[in-house]
């Protein structure tokens, strides 16, 4: 099995779709990408819960909309049964309450369908690690719901003390890059914008999520939100 003890090996996956011919090609895709293997498909619900217990994949692929148990609530059961794999929807469906209840229910990932298939087995792999996975339009309708929301009202402060905002933890160049994060830009489109490569972003945002203390790019918009850079 892959995991912290066995870095090298592909990352185990289950895909559950009930639609039979979208199950099996996004098995199929997968199965040809380096460093992910399909150890299971399921067609609902619970039979996705009996595959996830039998096979203990690392991740699973799991539709939102699915007859008797839909994709959220197999996302909540797999949480408390199996709590090692990692769900992350992946559906047609750009929906924000979908998101948010998928979210909620313990998954770490939304992504659409019309993904294409390398870049979802680098998503697999990303959430294997521990990388929460969003797609691009969905980023872009949680930043704007975001900026629409109220802004959160600072603690009191203490007298003689000032509030530290990302500018005292924060170079500018990680403030600029923040900002693009939280409004839903890519990797790439952050470095076409500021002239840099993918890998500098790359690693300018694994030093704010480190310098801020955040779990994900998730956090990190909700952060950038509360401090007024969206």
């Amino acid at each position: 099995m892959s995991g912290p003890g066995n870095p090298g090996a592909p990352v185990r996956v289950l895909v559950v779709d009930d639609q039979e011919l979208v199950r099996e090609g996004i098995a199929s895709l997968l199965g040809i990408q380096p460093g992910v293997t399909v150890v299971a498909t399921a067609c609902d619900g619970p039979r996705a819960v009996e595959a996830a217990v039998t096979h203990r994949p690392d991740v699973a692929l799991v539709d939102v909309r699915m007859p008797g148990m839909d994709g959220i609530e197999t996302a909540a059961v797999l949480a408390t049964r199996v709590p090692s794999c990692r769900v992350v929807m992946l559906t047609t469906f750009d929906d924000r309450d979908y998101v948010a209840r998928a979210l909620g229910a313990g998954a770490v990932g939304y992504l659409l369908k019309n993904l294409p298939s390398a870049e979802l087995a680098r998503s697999v792999r990303l959430v294997h690690a521990g990388v929460a996975q969003l797609d691009t339009s969905v980023m872009a309708d949680l930043a704007a719901a975001l900026t629409a929301t109220a802004p959160v009202a600072p603690a009191p402060e203490r007298p003689g003390r000032q509030a530290r905002g990302p500018a005292d933890v924060l170079t500018g160049r990680e403030v600029e890059v923040l900002r693009l994060l939280a409004g839903g830009s890519t990797n790439r489109e952050i470095a076409t914008r500021l002239f840099l490569s993918e890998g500098t972003v790359k690693n300018h945002i694994s030093r704010i999520l480190g310098r801020l203390n955040l779990r994900d790019r998730t956090q990190a918009a909700l952060y950038a939100r509360d401090h007024g850079l969206l």
